[in-house]
């Protein structure tokens, strides 16, 4: 489980880390994390996740809302048991970003 100042660490730290916004499209509308790739919870599986992420070793950030949005923590899950090693679980998700003032891109309506 990490927080937001642990993914910019994890962004500085590991060039190659995947953030998959975990968020159903409609959510990620409202605005999502610069470079965040869209997989949703109910989209992701084993093919979906080798299509977003090179390799199991390679690290991976999932995020949704925040604490009481449990899409992240699904993907997590997910990703655990079809055998990815550098899992993050970024439980604050977009709030906690938001809530922080880091950046985010907004989609335009």
């Amino acid at each position: 489980k990490v927080s937001a100042e642990d993914v910019i660490s994890l962004l500085d730290k590991h060039q190659d880390l995947i953030i998959v916004d975990a968020r159903i499209g409609k959510d990620r509308k409202g605005g999502h994390i610069e470079g965040s790739v869209s997989l949703p919870d109910v989209d992701t599986n084993e093919t979906t996740l080798a299509k977003v992420v090179p390799s199991k070793t390679t690290p991976v950030v999932f995020y949704c809302n925040g604490v009481k949005c449990g899409r992240s923590g699904n993907s997590s899950k997910l990703a655990l048991k079809c055998g990815y090693e550098n899992v993050y679980w970024f439980r604050g998700g977009f709030e906690e970003w938001k809530l922080k003032n880091l950046p985010y891109i907004k989609v335009a309506k």
